[in-house]
Formats: structure tokens, C-alpha cells, sequence
């Protein structure tokens, strides 16, 4: 689908350019608003909504009431105890409570792109990616979400030569991935379990369409790289069957990602403040350990 005469927009929250960790050489990394999954170890809360959030830092703030005063929808009053009280009913999303902030003490996460934007961004890395043999990913969130302004991008640069990798959790139509196959070089391809039950337990959704689209992909002869973030309280029985599975599809670029906290302390920092659980943190040689026996445990689920 060619959209080059729409003013195609997408959501976003962050742009990180020089990522070595989200596909091969040097790469720039869009982080896209929406998700469609809800996991209890997510990193990333701030990517749940796709509209903009406010974000309220207390300890920065110094009490000058200047966003009481910038809003226009009056959706901010002051609180002894919180800081700030938040009524996103008559929230505009216009951005003047934060431009007022001189303490910096309230960010909006998110902000209204268009392709050409975007582009104009990404071109401006274009000697690094041929250099390193990097290139773009598009992560999140769940970048698919937005699927338009995802294809229209990729094809673009495709068009230029650019190395392209997807990060999704694949909750999608299987129909939304054919339209991205031609411009998608590398899908980095979450796991979060094998088991139905467990997958819903801790995303809150059904697995078997994720697992369905994963062997639809490998059967198509696209370039995957399952990530697996591993969670010892909640994920860690499973890694044998996931394993299993995999290799039984002919998978075999399989990384597994150690939980890290991050994402509790930046739930709590919205205004609308999500509660991320905490769960212990796993050391290299733990994970190792984890890789190591899940191949073990794997082999003899053959038979």
C-alpha cells in the first residue's frame, strides 16, 4: 500500500540512536506508543496507551504552580502530599503544562510524528548504518499497532538500502505482518511463555496467535531472533518448552534477556501511575546457568 499522498503519523516515545543491542551494527531504535499486552515485568509501562502521558517527578519539582496555571483544561491542582493532582477528563494532550515546567519536574512521554519527520531523523544516521552494516529497528510498545505509518516507513527505507529489523511481541493479525514481510529484513521476536495459561497469566492475553504467526514467519524464510526475557518467579519452568518448540519450527537465533527493575520506577513516575510488581534481578552467570539447563531440559522433552 503506497501512502506517500497521506500526512501519515504514528505516536511515539523515544528515538535512540547508536543501539548496538536491537539488531546487527549500529542502529537507530523507534519506540512506539500501544501495546496490547499487559506483562507483569514490563520495562517499558510508559507504552501501555498510545496517546501522550504526563509524567511528574516530586523531588524535582519546587512548588511554583506555573503548569496549575499554563493548563488550559485545568486539569492540574496542587497536593500537599502528591504534588500534583491529575484530571485527564478536559486533558487537551497540548503539551503547555510541561513547556511551563521550569524545574523540569513534568515530561510528556509521547509525541505526534509524521513519516517524513521520522525519516528526515533517520537519514541523518545513513553513514553509521552503511558503515557498521546497522540499520533501523522499530520497537515499543508494540510498533505493529501502528501498522500503517510502520509499513510506509520501512518501505521507504528499503528504498534506500536500509537494513530493517521489527521488535514485536507478534499479537497481531497474521495479515499485518504480509504487508511489512517485503521491507523487513530482521523480526526480533518476543517469547514470554509456552503454556497458554501461563502466557495470560502473565500478559493478560492468549499466546496461540503469537505462536501461530512465529511459525507462519519461519516458514516464510524471514530472519528471526527470539528474545526471551527471563523472569525466575514467573517464566523461568518455561524455557524448556519454549526451547523445544523453537527448534521443532527450525529456530534457532534464541537470546534470552535478563529481568531488570526499570520499568517499576517509571510506572510510578506517571500521573496515571502503573503498578509494575518487583521481582529479583539475575546475575550473568545465573542466566548462563538458565541457558544452559533449559537446552538440557529441552533436549529430552524429544519423545
Amino acid at each position: 500500500m503506497c501512502l506517500d499522498n497521506k500526512q501519515t503519523t504514528a505516536v511515539i516515545f523515544n528515538i535512540q540512536r547508536f543501539s548496538v543491542f536491537d539488531g546487527p551494527g549500529v542502529r537507530t531504535a523507534v519506540f512506539f506508543k500501544g501495546c496490547n499486552l499487559r506483562c507483569r515485568w514490563c520495562h517499558n509501562p510508559e507504552s501501555y496507551e498510545k496517546r501522550p502521558q504526563l509524567a511528574f517527578d516530586k523531588q524535582k519539582c519546587i512548588g511554583c504552580g506555573s503548569c496549575v496555571e499554563n493548563c488550559p483544561g485545568g486539569c492540574l491542582l496542587p497536593d500537599p502530599g502528591r504534588g500534583l493532582v491529575y484530571d485527564r477528563r478536559n486533558c487537551r494532550d497540548c503539551g503547555s503544562c510541561t513547556r511551563g515546567c521550569y524545574a523540569r519536574a513534568l515530561s510528556r512521554i509521547g509525541y505526534e510524528i509524521t513519516a517524513e519527520e521520522l525519516l528526515e531523523e533517520l537519514l541523518e544516521e545513513l553513514p553509521y548504518y552503511r558503515e557498521s552494516g546497522g540499520g533501523v529497528t522499530f520497537s515499543g510498545g508494540e510498533c505493529m499497532l501502528q501498522l500503517d505509518f510502520l509499513e510506509e516507513v520501512l518501505r521507504r527505507l528499503k528504498e534506500k538500502g536500509i537494513h530493517t529489523a521489527v521488535d514485536t511481541a507478534g499479537n497481531v493479525p497474521f495479515e499485518d505482518f504480509e504487508r511489512i514481510l517485503p521491507y523487513t529484513d530482521l523480526f526480533l521476536y518476543d517469547m514470554k511463555a509456552f503454556h497458554e495459561e501461563v502466557h495470560r497469566k502473565l500478559t493478560g492475553v492468549s499466546n496461540e496467535r503469537i505462536k501461530d504467526n512465529l511459525v507462519r514467519l519461519a516458514q516464510a524464510g524471514k530472519d528471526i531472533r527470539i528474545r526471551i526475557p527471563v523472569v525466575e518467579e514467573l517464566n523461568a519452568s518455561e524455557l524448556p518448552f519454549m526451547k523445544r518448540f523453537l527448534w521443532d519450527n527450525g529456530i534457532r537465533d534464541i537470546e534470552l534477556l535478563a529481568y531488570h527493575r526499570m520499568g517499576v520506577g517509571k510506572g510510578d513516575l506517571l500521573l496515571e501511575p502503573i503498578v509494575q510488581e518487583s521481582f529479583r534481578e539475575l546475575g550473568a552467570e545465573e542466566m548462563e546457568e538458565y541457558n544452559s539447563s533449559s537446552d538440557r531440559a529441552a533436549h529430552l522433552l524429544r519423545g
